[in-house]
């Protein structure tokens, strides 16, 4: 990038002018990690401060039977499939009741589009676990799974949405997006819910009062500019309805032989590699600076490992995703040593030993508690980018 258009996207930044697609990507054709990562460190220390948030989660699937059969997914099985399991109602709030230790806020759930179970198993399974664990907040479903509710139970998404938030849903999760731009969509994804439909249901959330995540899958088939487009899909929905508090950026993950029945289901690895760290920088530096409407950006460490997800949040991230435990919808694809659980100690040090200060949030993003950043007396003590 020449030094003219580097100063220019510079001012561009600083005086809080809107990038265009074509500064986007610009942005990914840079090769300067450096300057890119300093630039989207201001944005994010402009809006949030030297402020790390992070929640105590875990994450709950309660089958992982589906429909659908995803280019990139590991976790599908189909019906009668070795490892294919569901839970009943009761067995899901047990499980959950044995994660409610180390003061939990927020419970994950996220499922396979099962072909049998019937619409009443969601709202009730939500009922079940509110009742259980009235203090922790129910983040659950994607937009594909509202909308695979819709053709099984008849009732219109707004509806749905209805009776899931008078159950306990307090927040809709943020997947099933992928990447938006059907070039790249048609060869990857194998549900009905595109942008379309994810867009409206997503606008339906924010209508009745839900505040709610957005994602990008990155790092396999697609090119920078369909990244691009991605983002700015999402800028110009909350430019209209203000509902998503983060973006998460998530990366694809290869697939390992799983050694229950030796298959590997990723029918995508045979043409990818995977990003690297750069390039998981990159995108997350990009995105806090094309995505100057929505507040936060959130590093989920299991998808990026614990060192890259530091380094995250000195280019533009400000949010360290939870404690988890057992994310299997990741840990049945990857073998990277990634750990199933951080500890809310363990957050702590992480956050401190990137150089900030560690903040305790809810769903909504209420702060439940605020920690004393790095300690000033340690010899060498890290530093975020000063700005």
């Amino acid at each position: 990038m020449d030094v003219g258009l580097k100063r220019e996207l510079e001012e561009k930044v600083r005086s809080g002018e809107r990038l265009t697609r074509e500064d986007g990507i610009a942005l990914y054709e840079s090769d300067d990690l450096a300057w890119l990562g300093g630039l989207a460190h201001e944005v994010r220390t402009r809006k949030n401060g030297d402020v790390v948030h992070f929640n105590v989660n875990r994450h709950l699937n309660m089958t992982n039977v589906c429909t659908a059969s995803c280019a990139y997914c590991s976790f599908q099985r189909k019906p009668g499939e070795k490892d294919a399991y569901t839970m009943r109602i009761e067995e899901a709030v047990k499980l959950a009741k044995a994660m409610e230790s180390d003061n939990l806020t927020e419970l994950h759930i996220v499922n396979g589009l099962h072909p049998n179970l019937p619409w009443r198993y969601y709202p009730r399974s939500l009922r079940e676990l509110k009742a259980a664990l009235p203090n922790v907040s129910l983040k659950a479903f994607t937009a594909t799974e509202i909308h695979h509710f819709e053709t099984i139970s008849g009732m219109s998404a707004s509806e749905i949405l209805d009776e899931l938030i008078d159950a306990g849903l307090e927040s809709l999760t943020g997947g099933g997006a992928e990447i938006f731009d059907w070039e790249v969509r048609q060869h990857i994804v194998d549900h009905r819910t595109h942008w379309e439909d994810w867009s409206r249901i997503h606008r339906l959330a924010h209508e009745k009062g839900l505040k709610t995540p957005c994602t990008m899958l990155y790092g396999h088939i697609e090119e920078p500019r369909h990244r691009v487009d991605h983002v700015l899909r999402l800028r110009e929905l909350q430019d209209e309805t203000g509902g998503f508090q983060v973006f998460i950026p998530l990366r694809y993950q290869h697939d390992f032989v799983d050694v229950k029945d030796g298959k590997v289901r990723n029918r995508l690895q045979a043409r990818t590699q995977m990003a690297t760290g750069a390039e998981a920088l990159k995108t997350f530096a990009v995105s806090r600076l094309l995505f100057d409407n929505v507040p936060h950006v959130k590093v989920f460490w299991v998808m990026h490992g614990v060192q890259t997800a530091q380094l995250a949040l000195q280019h533009g991230a400000d949010d360290m995703d939870g404690s988890v435990v057992e994310y299997k919808i990741t840990h049945d694809a990857d073998n990277f040593g990634t750990p199933n659980k951080l500890t809310r100690e363990d957050l702590l040090d992480l956050i401190r030993d990137a150089g900030f200060r560690p903040v305790e949030r809810n769903t909504r993003y209420e702060i439940i508690r605020e920690y004393e950043g790095p300690d000033p007396a340690r010899r060498e003590t890290p530093q975020p980018m000063r700005v």
